[in-house]
């Protein structure tokens, strides 16, 4: 990884942030306006193109759920069932937080309340690897905020099947459809539904460069959670972390793809070094060797700043996906970084962990997004219902005042609204 002394924070951030390159915006945009147009035909033939699968039909068949069962270990479904409980506990934990109000304003009558939204699209990745984990963390909040539809599409291999323990995933936790589609051609579905693939009002989950460039594009038409992917992760360390414990955390985010974005913070020339070193001894003896020396090349660095004041303020001008914070006081630190998606406090508690079984949501916010917005949680899939009762004597109050708002807008015909009633 590039060693690099940080004189001045704004400037570095702006420059290493990686920028993706133009193309790939101008394929998503081809491959969403295609299957906007042609539906399942441009999908399959994308599939085909993309993954090899020749697809006669694109949703999960009762039967190819009852043969993925067959297919994953009764301790596999246990981890499952242990992970999905506990992001549960999480969540009910938030949704018992929204309760309904009814608010009395002078006689003006306001009631506020907490409704699910009614359908929701989860994209869960493939390809490189295979992730049941994101199935739990997109599906159980969904289910928790009592999302009636909730759709999971993921991609197909070569033989045009998906990863049995995904599968069987979505069918523990509550998924109403399961499709074998992947890439922009799966958020075009989504967004502007297809012969076999009904529309949806909300679409959630991590993905790669393509995805992410697909949900930003649709969003204009269909809600998106946030930009989640490539992967992130930043670690802030001082002289006392434990350089094997950084290196490993770097190289198992990673391995996700090879335009991850992951970095060390450090004002510590020693251990950077260390850390380095431990890199290149460990990158010689790991699976995926390949795939985590490509993207810790291209997009990975260690910055060393002069003090742990700047170290903060790159932290927060990054606003990593995942951040670790892996100092003496870690608390202090935490308590002047707002900008992550997640942090991860202490030396026990690698960002690895959280992306299964510590019961956070591993669905992140990346690009800067942590900036404005946290986790995906129940809240993305509530909204506010809000309903207003006013009376004729509550409006006679507030006439003369509405007057002076409609006049100072130059909008006289609102108030002639509000006078007719008055008469």
């Amino acid at each position: 990884m590039k060693i690099i002394q940080v004189t001045n924070v704004e400037s570095f951030a702006s420059q290493i942030i990686p920028k993706q390159p133009q193309k790939n915006k101008q394929i998503t945009e081809s491959i969403l306006k295609k299957v906007q147009k042609d539906g399942d035909l441009a999908i399959k033939k994308y599939e085909r193109k993309f993954s090899g699968a020749k697809l006669t039909s694109l949703r999960v068949s009762k039967n190819e759920i009852k043969n993925a069962y067959k297919k994953v270990s009764k301790q596999e479904i246990t981890a499952i069932k242990i992970a999905k409980s506990r992001l549960e506990k999480t969540e009910s934990i938030i949704k018992s937080v929204l309760k309904n109000k009814n608010i009395n304003n002078e006689g003006v009558k306001i009631s506020k309340k907490f409704v699910p939204i009614q359908n929701t699209g989860c994209y869960i990745p493939g390809g490189l690897a295979k992730y049941p984990s994101s199935v739990i963390m997109s599906v159980i909040p969904a289910k928790v905020a009592g999302v009636k539809r909730i759709v999971v599409v993921s991609p197909p291999d070569s033989s045009g099947k998906i990863d049995p323990l995904t599968i069987v995933a979505a069918h523990i936790c509550g998924a109403s459809e399961i499709y074998k589609v992947g890439g922009a051609q799966a958020i075009a579905a989504l967004a502007f539904g297809t012969k076999s693939i009904a529309k949806v009002d909300k679409i959630i989950g991590p993905g790669g460069a393509f995805v992410t460039a697909a949900k930003s594009m649709i969003s204009d038409h269909t809600a998106i959670d946030m930009l989640a992917g490539p992967t992130e992760l930043g670690i802030i360390a001082d002289s006392s972390a434990n350089p094997t414990y950084i290196a490993r955390d770097l190289i198992s985010q990673s391995e996700h793809s090879s335009d991850t974005f992951c970095y060390l913070i450090t004002n510590s020339e020693k251990l950077a070094k260390s850390v380095n070193q431990n890199i290149r001894d460990l990158i010689q003896k790991i699976k995926r060797s390949d795939l985590v020396k490509k993207s810790l090349k291209q997009n990975g660095f260690i910055a060393i700043c002069k003090n742990k004041s700047d170290m903060i303020k790159l932290a927060n001008e990054l606003a990593p996906e995942h951040l670790q914070i892996m100092t003496k006081n870690p608390q202090i630190l935490a308590s002047k970084i707002t900008t992550p998606g997640l942090t991860l406090l202490g030396n026990n508690t690698p960002s690895s962990a959280s992306d299964y079984m510590l019961g956070s949501n591993h669905i992140l916010p990346t690009n800067g997004f942590g900036k404005t917005r946290g986790s995906l949680s129940v809240l993305d899939f509530i909204k506010i219902n809000t309903q207003v009762t006013a009376t004729r004597a509550s409006l006679s109050k507030i006439s003369k005042y509405l007057d002076v708002f409609t006049k100072a807008e130059g909008l006289p015909n609102h108030f002639e609204a509000v006078r007719c009633r008055l008469k």
